[in-house]
């Protein structure tokens, strides 16, 4: 009977492998591939998630039985690949959710550990369709359409924009069994589209997005969905006083460019929320030069400007009733006669003065100026966010956003959208003992690097905290650890990862 039993099963294998071989002949021509999910049981099995359930039905049982055939077991985050399972797909790729019924340590991962095996799952299945060459693609909602969009989307996308020859990207779409889904599922793509616009813009070239043409780009892409854009030169930046902001830009042929972007979508009557996005286009570090090694990353040096454009396109796209303000202060940092140099001593618009020890904490430098003038919006709350310091990378990695702030609730809102959306942050602390080493001086007011050794993302949020305007609740994000290009989510490509536009996207939405 064992033999017998072998021999079927050797029978239907190579039945599997003729589909196959027949149906792989046909992969010029345009074949759809559908994404189903399966969860793992504990008796070693597997369990269909409720669609992928009737797509087998549907199909005769063959689903199953191929499953069964290929071990009875999808471990999670991975997949298999059948063909000729119906008329109307090509391919049919089955992946992997983990268990079903299993304990969490969300409040240790602080992580949403269901809406984030959906991602995966999604891109895994998506992934595995687009290496065979299916290009037209249905999901499944997976019980959680929005973070199956989110990770079918993210998962197919790649930079690609200099590329002679375009690498065709997938077209995904939701499976006709999960329609009812459909609303939920077209916020995923949303919310992914917003952060693969801040990918593509973290990873263009700086020759390509100066300052004036990030202004120029941001304008033609926002206006369209009803954003104001406002573009400052260098002469409204002078009477503005904003000093800091300009000494950077004293490096570069690059004219500086100041941008206030707003979205009014709230009640008249209702005071912004404010977001300010570090937007340093290339940094070499100024006459305190980076090494050679891994300089060209500093392209991405506006992860922070790119994250809150593809938040307010997100929002714009969600048609979320609320009132936003960004403000990005756009630079080169660039070393040259004309550099500001180490010791030199600027002021700051609210009239504070610096001694700027190190140019390559020039990021800390634009944003006081642009934190200083937030104040006459006299928003709910401020947030900025930047590339700022290589000690978060050492501090965090690449697992979380760290976060410095004077408002627990906020933090705590902060902290549900990341384990909503997969993209954590971390608390780091804002105490008074950093304030000293930036604000201790004899012959100025602050210095742009801490006295002592170590804590350096510490030092440089307390300088960031003497510009905030008074009595305002605020948060600072340093995202140099997440930005990318080296990331381990297994639904981002390497390169740059616009993290955490979604973040930032959810948590303004769960505000209103």
């Amino acid at each position: 009977m064992a033999l017998c039993s072998r021999r079927m099963k050797y029978i239907r294998l190579c039945s599997h492998i003729n589909n196959f071989i027949k149906f792989s002949s046909t992969l010029g021509t345009a074949k759809k591939g559908l994404v189903l999910g399966a969860y793992s049981n504990e008796n070693n099995g597997v369990s269909l998630t409720p669609v992928a359930a009737k797509y087998n039905e549907l199909s005769g049982g063959k689903l199953l039985e191929q499953i069964k055939l290929a071990g009875n077991e999808v471990k999670a985050g991975k997949c298999f690949v059948f063909w000729g399972l119906d008329k109307e797909y090509h391919s049919v790729a089955i992946a992997g959710l983990g268990k079903k019924s299993v304990t969490h340590n969300e409040d240790i991962e602080l992580l949403c550990e269901d809406n984030e095996a959906v991602r995966i799952a999604a891109s895994a299945g998506c992934r595995a369709l687009d290496s065979v060459g299916i290009k037209n693609i249905d999901v499944e909602d997976f019980c959680d359409a929005e973070s199956a969009a989110e990770g079918s989307n993210l998962g197919i996308w790649k930079f690609q924009e200099y590329k002679t020859k375009k690498e065709s990207l997938p077209q995904v779409s939701l499976f006709k069994l999960s329609e009812n889904a459909s609303d939920d599922w077209q916020k995923g793509v949303i919310k992914a589209e917003a952060q693969n616009l801040a990918r593509r813009l973290a990873d263009t070239p700086a020759n390509l997005l100066t300052p004036t043409i990030f202004s120029e780009e941001v304008t033609n892409m926002l206006i369209p969905l009803g954003v104001d854009v406002k573009i400052y030169d260098k002469e409204w930046a002078t009477n503005q006083k904003m000093f800091s902001f300009l000494g950077v830009a004293k490096g570069s042929i690059e004219p500086p460019k100041f941008l206030e972007i707003t979205y009014n979508k709230g009640n008249n009557s209702d005071a912004p929320y404010l977001l300010v996005g570090k937007g340093v286009t290339f940094d070499a570090g100024g006459i305190s030069l980076k090494p050679a090694q891994g300089m060209d990353e500093m392209r991405a040096d506006m992860g922070g400007a790119a994250a809150v454009i593809g938040t307010i396109f997100g929002l714009a796209k969600l048609c979320v009733p609320a009132n936003v303000k960004i403000l990005i202060p756009l630079v080169e940092n660039l070393p040259s006669g004309s550099a500001i140099k180490p010791g030199d001593v600027i002021r700051a618009r609210n009239g504070k003065t610096i001694c700027v020890d190190n140019t390559d904490a020039e990021g800390r430098l634009i944003l006081a100026d642009a934190l200083c003038y937030s104040a006459e919006f006299k928003p709910k709350w401020v947030l900025d966010i930047a590339t700022l310091t290589g000690a978060m990378r050492v501090a965090l990695g690449n697992a979380a956003t760290g976060v410095f702030t004077n408002s627990n609730s906020l933090y705590t809102n902060l902290q549900n959208a990341g384990s909503l959306t997969g993209d954590r942050v971390w608390r780091m602390p804002l105490w008074k003992h950093f304030t000293k080493q930036v604000a201790e001086n004899t012959a100025y007011d602050l210095n742009n690097i801490g006295k002592g050794k170590g804590g350096g993302s510490c030092t440089a949020a307390a300088f960031l905290k003497e510009f905030v305007p008074e009595k305002t609740n605020w948060l600072h994000l340093d995202i140099a650890g997440v930005m990318g290009p080296q990331d381990d989510s297994p639904y981002l490509h390497k390169g740059m990862t616009g993290r955490p536009t979604r973040t930032l996207i959810e948590f303004i939405r769960a505000q209103v």
